[in-house]
């Protein structure tokens, strides 16, 4: 799998991560949740994200990446597992200043006193979080800083974050459906050099669920595709202004298949352009 540097953190990652929106819990259902994160580990994949928001999944991330089944030990340094094999991605998600703290403290405890990068979600409240952030940076429980949002109506206050200079990262939304970070948010990151990781490749499975027929997909064999999940990840992973796409599954044998579209060659524009038309937009 190819691996990009995270904008000017300099931080190299596959360019595939893993996400648990709702998907780890559905693994962690079928007991198959620390399946699901060695399967990915083998795949290639480095980066975990997480949040608040995702359930139980911040717990069942730690779960899975410590060696014990004793929930005082979860996250503890030294406490074994593989921790150090993963970046973790979590988020804080809350209006409120003091349960931000908490969520931070939470976090550092599940994870072994470090989390790798910590993001705002959807901006909520991200006066009040970002000092908090800014000194848990300077001081090294957090290594990167970012922010994500979901919606296009929130863009511009993101692009304003962005050029303060206050933040490493951003997590958006980019699929053949949804291309508004064309306009404003990738570019601006391009010429920041702030980190993109990209939500919803394959549209929250909206556009997985609806394929074209496999021989349509000939055209792109030639580029590693064999299915139409692989088509879509690779499409946004072939603008080089995003640095890892984020994708989540509940079943740890789709998570070679996915991975599998981490690798070059890499969408020039006409398979771009198939891709979408293949999706259905114009």
């Amino acid at each position: 799998m190819e691996g990009r540097k995270l904008g000017r953190s300099g931080v190299e990652l596959p360019v595939i991560g893993l996400g648990t929106w709702r998907r780890l819990e559905a693994a962690a259902a079928a007991g198959r949740h620390r399946e699901l994160l060695a399967s990915a580990l083998a795949a290639g994949m480095r980066l975990v994200d997480t949040s608040p928001m995702y359930g139980g999944a911040e717990r069942l991330l730690a779960e899975a990446l410590d060696s014990t089944d004793d929930p005082d030990n979860i996250g503890s340094p030294g406490g074994g597992g593989r921790r150090d094999e993963v970046v973790v991605a979590d988020k804080i998600w809350t209006p409120s200043p003091e349960e931000g703290v908490a969520q931070l403290a939470r976090a550092l405890a599940w994870y072994g006193g470090r989390v790798d990068l910590m993001q705002i979600h959807n901006l909520v409240a991200w006066s009040a979080h970002l000092p908090m952030l800014q000194a848990a940076k300077a001081d090294g429980r957090v290594g990167l800083v970012g922010a994500t949002h979901h919606s296009p109506a929130a863009f511009g206050e993101l692009a304003e974050l962005m050029s303060s200079g206050r933040i490493d990262t951003v997590q958006v939304p980019y699929n053949p459906q949804q291309r508004e970070v064309e306009h404003t948010i990738l570019p601006h990151a391009a010429e920041l050099g702030i980190g993109v990781l990209l939500m919803r490749p394959l549209g929250e499975g909206q556009l997985a669920r609806h394929a074209p027929e496999p021989t349509r997909l000939a055209p792109l064999r030639a580029f590693g595709v064999t299915t139409w999940a692989q088509a879509l990840i690779k499409w946004g992973l072939s603008d080089p202004r995003v640095h890892v796409s984020l994708v989540a599954t509940a079943q740890p044998e789709r998570v070679q298949e996915n991975a599998a579209a981490g690798s070059p060659p890499w969408f020039g524009s006409q398979e771009r352009a198939y891709v979408l038309r293949l999706a259905g937009v114009d």
